[in-house]
């Protein structure tokens, strides 16, 4: 009589799944979990060469446990726990530590009811979105064309792409279930030349990098390090000061991120008054500028629903699954909405507004590019972009950082060299007061926030007659 071994593999568990586990699991009176599946694939370059590649993918698991404070006073406590997770017995640790965190803890000053009304996603039984290596197909080839380019010409080329597919799975207890698939990528090229004393950058956003010429990213940076062959230096001082789309990124992603109703309303932001309440209603920059996100904003499509893991002054753990649409935050510059939850929007008497994953500055009548604000230049500044942002005081909002990878030189219209580097010192609500110019706003990547926080803004140039650059910087 003979014998054989079967070996049977498990079929991992699919996002749905495991989400269903969690809900099932909780012993809490309601639960929350928000699944992302997220792959990234990635190349790095240095020297003209390609130096490594790859592909991530990694699943979290966000528990959010609600539990009824006894008493009688009562209120509503959570528990927030997150992790890697794939398997059942990985989510089922999971929510035990979500449901003791909520019984361990006070009752929650953001408490209100679980959205329960917003249909389940069409989408939800699909599997999640990857990406992979061949997002560089048609880009990669060209890469390898720009390093022979750079190598005859004597420039050295260091750079890095990502792009990433995140998709996201919300569900609820009360029969909560919504799907959005995020797709997000960036690149950025820094060059040098062979005795390594100038340095040029350019950098972007992409969905896909099916919109993205390596061939034209070289020819940028040849011509950046082209405008540096003369340098020349100039003391601490403020300058008539051109921003490109990307540095003026940066200073309004700063700005977003203090419009918080909460700190505004107490007196702490810049967008509070002295003594308490807000300046919602006041005039903050020049007419005709608008600073909104819209979720639905062509090319910067985002989640339309608010997805939060944790509470905090901007987040509300009880409101994911809100619906989120556009939002003007200052309208022909008056400020006119904060970033508020339900908590908050009941504290201030205003609309709730919560924060929306994208940000676009426009103002009206700006047209043409940042070569004509060049061009239109007496004497002055053109910087690349911004770097090491800093805030120094939150009730002006002042900033200080650093330029960097080329400051040039503008004399009657025309690019004539780079100086030194600066640190500066602004606020970026004072700039929206004193630009004097803009261009049309285009799709731009803000080099401090864009690689891990924030990659999806449309800005215009801006130029700034007063720019204080505070001290001379000793960084190339």
């Amino acid at each position: 009589m003979s014998s054989s071994t079967v070996t049977t593999t498990a079929t991992p568990a699919t996002p749905q799944q495991l989400v269903e586990h969690a809900l099932a699991t909780s012993r809490a009176e309601d639960c929350v979990v928000v699944l992302r599946d997220h792959t990234s694939a990635n190349l790095r370059w240095a020297g003209n060469t390609l130096t490594t590649n790859g592909v991530m993918h990694g699943v979290s698991v966000t528990v959010v446990s609600f539990a009824h404070v006894p008493g009688a006073d009562g209120g509503v406590a959570t528990g927030s726990v997150t992790g890697t997770a794939t398997t059942y017995d990985q989510v089922t640790t999971l929510v035990e530590a979500a449901d003791a965190a909520a019984r361990a803890s006070s009752p929650a000053g953001d408490a209100a009811p679980l959205v329960d009304d917003t249909p389940a996603a069409v989408d939800w039984d699909e599997a999640p979105v990857p990406t992979d290596i061949h997002a560089y197909d048609v880009f990669a080839p060209a890469l390898g064309e720009a390093f022979g380019r750079a190598e005859a010409a004597g420039r050295i080329l260091y750079g890095f792409v990502n792009h990433e597919m995140t998709t996201t799975y919300l569900a609820s207890s009360r029969g909560l279930r919504l799907r959005h698939v995020q797709p997000t990528g960036h690149y950025g090229c820094t060059a040098k030349d062979r005795a390594l004393t100038r340095s040029a950058w350019v950098g972007g956003a992409t969905r896909d990098f099916t919109d993205v010429d390596a061939l034209a990213m070289d020819e940028a940076v040849a011509q950046r390090l082209a405008w540096a062959e003369r340098r020349v230096d100039l003391p601490a001082g403020r300058y008539d000061t051109i921003l490109p789309p990307s540095a003026v990124a940066d200073l309004m992603i700063d700005a977003y991120w203090a419009a918080g109703a909460r700190s505004a309303y107490d007196g702490q932001s810049v967008f509070g008054r002295a003594g308490g309440g807000t300046r919602v209603g006041e005039r903050l920059g020049r007419p005709g500028v608008t600073l909104g996100s819209d979720p639905a904003y062509p090319g910067l499509e985002c989640a339309p629903f608010v997805v939060a893991t944790s509470s905090g002054d901007t987040a509300s753990v009880f409101d994911n699954g809100l619906p989120l649409t556009a939002t003007d935050w200052m309208r022909d510059g008056e400020l006119t909405h904060l970033v508020q939850t339900r908590e908050t929007a009941a504290l201030t008497g205003m609309p709730v507004t919560p924060e929306i994953d994208n940000l676009v500055l426009s103002v009206d009548g700006a047209d043409g590019s940042i070569d004509e604000l060049v061009a239109g230049t007496e004497r002055g500044l053109l910087l690349t972009c911004l770097w090491y942002i800093r805030e120094v005081d939150p009730q002006s909002l002042l900033l200080t950082g650093l330029t960097r990878d080329g400051v040039y030189l503008v004399e009657n219209g025309e690019i004539t060299g780079a100086v030194n580097n600066f640190r500066f010192n602004e606020s970026p609500v004072s700039l929206l007061r004193r630009f004097t110019h803009a261009s049309a706003s285009v799709p731009t990547f803000s080099r401090e926030w864009g690689d891990d926080y924030f990659s999806r803004t449309v800005m215009p140039a801006l130029r700034v007659p007063d720019f204080n650059m505070s001290s001379v910087s000793q960084a190339l």
